[in-house]
């Protein structure tokens, strides 16, 4: 079901699409083009669309996009095991946790070692708690952490118990470091990135994120953007 929108499908009874989010696009942004373009498509107004599962927009990847009766099975996605890669930059922290924002704290790196490193992350895995980040989608009275945020208004964002399955490193060479992320649902990287920063007693924040598997779909079943605008 990852094909380009094509008449042949039927949208209304519902379809399951995999897409390649692009960079500095919200999840949002990329349900409306979808849903856009498959309007257009067959000459329709309105078409139920959601994805699965937020995805940051400095992150890239996996995004799951449902369609028509499919939404139903939304709930039961989200719940899928995902994997990521993360690159991290030690040594200094933004106020977002990636590079939405610019750095705002700078910290000493010479004593981390990749032995060290293994040995932080061990305490990462398994079950943890968590506080999401404040720039991040999480409700607060019915608003985003994220617009408290952006308007500089304070608030306390409780902690999340979360499973994180695998973290690996594929490549250390400071001040970044490249991890590979098996967690489960409602994991933030960024802020396992503050958390590992804090940890290693110094700072660190995601240069980079990508989505790369959500349960059984990967980037090799991924739609690009761009080939979807093309039928």
């Amino acid at each position: 079901m990852t094909q380009p929108a094509d008449l042949a499908y039927d949208f209304h009874a519902g379809e399951i699409l995999v897409f390649d989010k692009p960079l500095d696009w919200t999840s949002f942004d990329l349900v409306h083009k979808v849903r856009m373009i498959i309007c257009k498509n067959l000459g329709i107004k309105k078409l139920k669309v959601g994805h699965t599962g937020t995805l940051d927009p400095r992150a890239t990847g996996i995004l799951i996009l449902c369609t028509g009766k499919a939404t139903s099975k939304i709930e039961s996605l989200q719940t899928d095991e995902k994997e990521y890669i993360a690159t991290l930059k030690f040594g200094a922290t933004t106020p977002s946790f990636d590079r939405e924002s610019d750095e705002d704290h700078q910290f000493e790196t010479g004593h981390i070692t990749k032995e060290l490193l293994t040995e932080v992350l061990l305490q990462f895995i398994g079950t943890i708690h968590q506080i999401p980040p404040e720039y991040s989608a999480v409700k607060i009275n019915g608003k985003r952490a994220y617009e408290y945020a952006r308007s500089g208004v304070a608030v306390e964002i409780k902690s999340k118990v979360l499973e994180v399955k695998e973290i690996e490193i594929l490549t250390f060479d400071l001040p970044e470091v490249k991890l590979r992320v098996v967690c489960g649902k409602g994991t933030y990287i960024r802020a396992l990135a503050r958390d590992i920063g804090v940890a290693i007693k110094s700072g660190a924040y995601l240069t980079g994120l990508r989505r790369t598997r959500v349960g059984t779909f990967d980037l090799s079943q991924a739609l690009v953007l761009n080939d979807f605008l093309k039928t």
